[in-house]
């Protein structure tokens, strides 16, 4: 019996040592991305990246499930992940999906298809705000002790404020009264940055274009539920949902860059390379293809590097996360970040797979740039070039930068209010110019009201333009109450926080009586607007008329055939009076107009009175 023993305690260290092994080699999967799916898409496809240890792409047993088919397991140049394509028939339920990997069981979910974008049109009214700097509903979510950046300072205009989703929600009836039919944000997903050096101050990632992990709404802005719930308080007060998307780059310490799957995974050089921000080489014909790639290819910021789309694994996990925050968060519309940066050819499919699940929805792309044959290159236009962008609309910088050249110089041959007429007549390289979205000014440049000097009239001339030129209106939040400053000394004095945010605040400018009189004025001058233009036949849905501006005078029309819209504009710094027979093309013999403005009827419209630096909107009778 003796002799027995050793030979079974042998046995029981083999057995343990075997158990250990076992487990030691099962696979430890920490993240599956995108983190659920959706029956019934037109695309049957989907790419699952899973990471995690010890993978075996030969283990990866996907359990009978009607519909649904693993078609093909990826390895990476990382054996930490593994790439999971699926196929998804047409008739699909929704349900859990069970795989298996390397012993290892888990499930996916499977969710029925029930997004229905609305997309945008001349009829909607864009809002744009920064969260962080437009209200704090929940003051618990300020910051949190386990994320890179742990500050949260008011007084400090470079680190997080507090502004969440919540405090957007708690204002949708202010954002309703005042006409907006749409809600642009800056990115609310999670930027779980670190403190960046840039000009010497230490700054926060409060503006959200570092993104960290795709499928995390930052939790200091309340998470997926606090933006589902914005989203579905939104609409049912009639307002728009539009998602910031940034597709070039990523915040540096997003989770898949801690153990990237493959070196390719960014625009890698072999000494850091900045882009050169010159949109010109990628439309240049003359243009050398060093500088072309170093326009592409190059980093945003050394903290945000850039994403090589023409990695499949990486083009295939952008798309689907646009496809997946759709379906998730009810969106209507889709602007994207630093656009001519992509790749294009990326964004042409990309672009399409987003019409072609949602044809509703609309896209339109930022492209910092100053001509028009630049703008309408990165959009869909009618350009005779090789290339042709499937993008349908553009944030119009060009217009924007005609607006203030005609707000802010007198009249000349090709300067002042001549210059915007120069810009809007080269609408012709554009597919269709209505898809545009127009604007005064936004995060990234000097506040509108400064810009012109705080000149009030000239304010009522700008709106009025925003508000009834042909495209799409976007407006920055706090121009409604004359939120004023210039970049200076940083981009952090045009990102103030909207006064009343916060329970702390001295004054409430959501409320009336927290306004000054002039605030009330600007506030009501733009509600006005706002609400009129959403009744109107001629703006809504209209076609653009314009005529010559003749001595400083400009004027257009917007009309249908059920109304017709006349805006007068005098830019001049005296009185002038304008003979309105060079107009009967669009008058039509008309007599008569409402003064939309002053709500006074105009008996006789053959002769204007306009008063220097005036503007009219007239419907015509």
């Amino acid at each position: 019996m003796n002799n027995k023993l050793p030979n079974l305690y042998y046995l029981g260290i083999i057995l343990v040592f075997f158990v250990y092994s076992t487990q030691a080699q099962k696979a430890d999967i920490t993240r599956i991305n995108p983190t659920n799916w959706f029956v019934g898409m037109k695309n049957p496809n989907v790419q699952l990246l899973i990471y995690g240890k010890n993978l075996k792409a030969n283990n990866v047993i996907l359990k009978p499930y009607v519909g649904v088919k693993l078609k093909k397991v990826h390895t990476a140049e990382n054996p930490n992940y593994l790439f999971l394509d699926l196929e998804i028939s047409k008739n699909t339920k929704p349900g859990n999906l069970k795989f298996t990997c390397n012993g290892t069981t888990f499930d996916y979910q499977l969710k029925s298809k029930s997004a229905n974008p609305r997309g945008l049109s001349q009829a909607d009214f864009i809002y744009l705000l920064m969260p962080d700097r437009f209200a704090n509903g929940d003051a618990s979510n300020d910051k949190f002790a386990d994320m890179a950046d742990p500050n949260h300072d008011r007084k400090n205009p470079f680190l997080r404020h507090g502004g969440d989703l919540k405090g957007v929600t708690e204002h949708l009836d202010y954002l309703k009264e005042l006409g907006v039919t749409a809600i642009w944000m800056t990115p609310v997903i999670e930027n779980n940055q670190f403190l960046t050096d840039e000009g010497g101050v230490m700054r926060s990632a409060y503006h959200g274009y570092g993104f960290t992990d795709h499928y995390n709404v930052d939790k200091r802005l309340g998470g997926n539920e606090a933006y589902k719930k914005l989203s579905d308080e939104a609409h049912n007060k009639g307002i728009k949902m539009v998602q910031d998307a940034v597709y070039n780059h990523v915040g540096i310490n997003h989770w898949f860059l801690k153990d990237m799957p493959s070196n390719d995974w960014l625009n890698q050089w072999d000494k850091y390379t900045n882009t050169t921000y010159k949109d010109q080489p990628l439309f240049d014909i003359h243009a050398s293809a060093k500088d072309t790639k170093e326009v592409r290819n190059g980093w945003f910021t050394s903290f945000l590097p850039d994403l090589n789309q023409n990695n499949p694994f990486v083009a295939n996990f952008l798309i689907q996360h646009a496809l997946w925050s759709v379906e998730t968060f009810d969106l209507d519309a889709w602007r994207i970040d630093t656009y001519i940066y992509n790749d294009l050819y990326f964004m042409n499919k990309c672009n399409q797979a987003l019409l072609t699940e949602y044809p509703k929805i609309h896209i339109f792309g930022e492209s910092a740039v100053s001509t028009v044959i630049s703008q309408a290159y990165f959009t869909k236009n009618n350009l005779a070039i090789p290339f042709k962008s499937n993008l349908p609309g553009a944030l119009d910088f060009v217009v924007e930068e005609a607006m203030f050249e005609a707000l802010n110089h007198d009249f000349g041959w090709n300067d002042g209010v001549s210059r915007l007429y120069t810009v809007l007549a080269q609408d012709l390289a554009y597919a269709d110019a209505t898809k545009n979205v127009n604007f005064l000014e936004n995060h990234d440049h000097h506040r509108f009201f400064s810009v012109i000097g705080e000149d009030f009239n000239k304010y009522k001339m700008g709106i009025t333009w925003l508000m009834t030129l042909r495209g799409i209106p976007h407006f920055y939040y706090g121009t409604e109450i004359l939120m004023k400053n210039f970049k200076d000394p940083s981009d952090a004095e045009v990102r103030r926080d909207f006064p009343g945010g916060w329970k702390e605040d001295a004054v409430n400018k959501f409320d009336k009586t927290g306004r000054t009189e002039q605030e009330n004025l600007a506030f009501d001058f733009v509600k006005k607007l706002a609400n009129y233009r959403k009744n109107s036949d001629a703006i809504s849905n209209g076609k653009f008329m314009q005529f010559v501006p003749q001595d400083g005078v400009y004027v257009y029309f917007r009309y249908t055939d059920k109304q017709r819209v006349m805006v007068v504009s005098n830019t001049n710094k005296i009185d002038k009076t304008l003979d309105t027979s060079r107009f009967e093309e669009m008058l039509k013999g008309s007599k008569s107009a409402t003064n939309i403005l002053s709500d006074s009827k105009l008996n006789d419209i053959s002769t204007l009175n306009i008063p220097a630096k005036g503007v009219m909107i007239l419907e015509i009778n």
